[in-house]
């Protein structure tokens, strides 16, 4: 894989250097075994034809890597990171663009990926999907500095709850805070899906809970779910009052068979298909009653610690689902109007925004709840996924690929996911600093 990694940035301008160099070594060798004989004068012409030539293709391929890092206007405001960044700008608007520098960590150096995520050891062979970086429409976003975040979180706990996708994130969190200090684990639970690390010079805590649903739930013996929809889930809640940062998320999981229990009663299911004459009242119910029982909670309670809602993750399955044959074969970024979101996740946005937009997707409005919209981003990255990556040569010994289960929804690590992080710090602790500093 770090042979992969290698041919990528040999098409960067640095790489391009170091090829044109080889290949004029390599002539000058060649030119250099010419018989003594030779006249002295034209030895001394290639000499320096070649030396102005090498000057020549150096200066343009400085000049061609300066240009493709975009200079920052100096007009804009400066961030506390040193980049262009304002209080008011959407971040979550945007494109992605190419980014030669790459991740901040690969496979090699962060030692917490999940095997189903670590794409290049399982084999991808393509790479390119690890050189792009989300830009907002209006403004630039800083870069994450692990540094900056260490000096920020010293003393604090920031803790992530909801499902698969919230463990993906942190993993991608702890993989960069990982090249700056190594993470130790001091607890995880019997299936190993709820986990406490902490960063031991630091004194930083940060956990992940599984809570897919949020509220309490239970699995019955025909495998039906049982969900309270006027109970959260007292794993996370009694943990709550331990956190400083929250970063909280509903997904998928809502789409699941279900049968919905309030006020000691069965009022209803998800996907019943009938069973016991109950009623179907959709996903988009009981999502919309655990967000408003999340939101009650959250302003209602005498701990406030900055909660960030993430917003839902779109799939990228195409000709099918995870279970009919669908799979995710692109290797680029689509551009903003190209992709349009499923029903699914288009009706669980309108949920989220109808519950939190008004809290604000910045900060300022009295609330310590704020939006964190990720929907966008992640819409145009159908390059992100595993894929059939999800283990090592996943095709060996298979005579229909398409018979390979495909993984469109959670991230390859490195990749996109990655950028999530970008914006969830610009919009706690950078956006803090900038408000504190506007404020006095």
């Amino acid at each position: 894989m770090e042979q992969q990694l290698t041919l990528v940035l040999l098409d960067s301008p640095k790489g391009a250097k170091n090829v044109e160099t080889f290949e004029a070594a390599s002539s000058s060798s060649s030119s250099s075994s010419v018989p003594s004989s030779s006249d002295h004068r034209h030895r001394t012409f290639v000499k320096f034809f070649l030396y102005f030539s090498l000057v020549a293709l150096a200066y343009y391929f400085i000049i061609s890597s300066f240009a493709v890092r975009s200079p920052i206007s100096p007009t804009l405001p400066q961030s506390s990171s040193g980049n262009v960044s304002s209080a008011k700008c959407d971040l979550f608007t945007g494109d992605w663009i190419p980014d030669p520098s790459g991740p901040l960590y690969t496979n090699v150096s962060c030692h917490h990926i999940q095997d189903f995520q670590n794409c290049l050891l399982n084999g991808r062979p393509d790479v390119n999907y690890l050189f792009w970086r989300w830009k907002p429409r209006d403004c630039d976003l800083p870069r994450f500095s692990p540094s900056q975040f260490f000096a920020s979180v010293k003393n604090k706990w920031w803790a992530f709850i909801g499902d698969s996708i919230a463990r993906n994130h942190v993993q991608s969190l702890i993989c960069i805070l990982s090249q700056v200090e190594e993470v130790e684990e001091i607890y995880h639970d019997k299936e190993f899906r709820s986990k406490i690390w902490r960063f031991p010079s630091h004194n930083f805590t940060l956990s992940v809970i599984w809570s897919p649903f949020l509220l309490k739930s239970e699995t019955s013996s025909n495998s039906d779910i049982q969900l309270y929809l006027d109970q959260l889930d007292h794993k996370w809640t009694v943990q709550y009052p331990k956190f400083d940062y929250v970063v909280i998320s509903g997904g998928k999981w809502f789409l699941k068979t279900t049968i919905f229990h309030e006020n000691n009663a069965v009022t209803g299911c998800h996907y019943c298909q009938g069973r016991n004459n109950l009623t179907d009242l959709g996903y988009d119910y009981s999502y919309r009653k655990t967000l408003n029982l999340l939101r009650d909670f959250v302003l209602n309670s005498n701990h406030k610690p900055l909660v960030l809602f993430r917003t839902t993750t779109p799939d990228h399955f195409e000709n099918g689902e995870w279970n009919t044959g669908g799979y995710c074969n692109r290797t680029m970024p689509f551009k903003e109007g190209q992709a349009n979101m499923k029903t699914v996740d288009d009706v669980m946005r309108d949920v989220e925004l109808e519950v939190f937009q008004k809290f604000g997707k910045g900060f300022g409005l009295g609330s310590n709840i704020r939006l964190l919209d990720t929907t966008g981003m992640s819409l145009l990255r159908p390059d992100g996924h595993p894929g059939p990556y999800r283990h090592p040569n996943p095709f060996a010994g298979v005579k229909n690929k398409s018979n390979v289960q495909n993984d469109c929804l959670h991230w390859c690590l490195p990749g996109p996911i990655d950028s999530w992080n970008d914006v969830m710090v610009e919009t706690t602790l950078n956006r803090e600093r900038e408000l504190y500093d506007l404020t006095g």
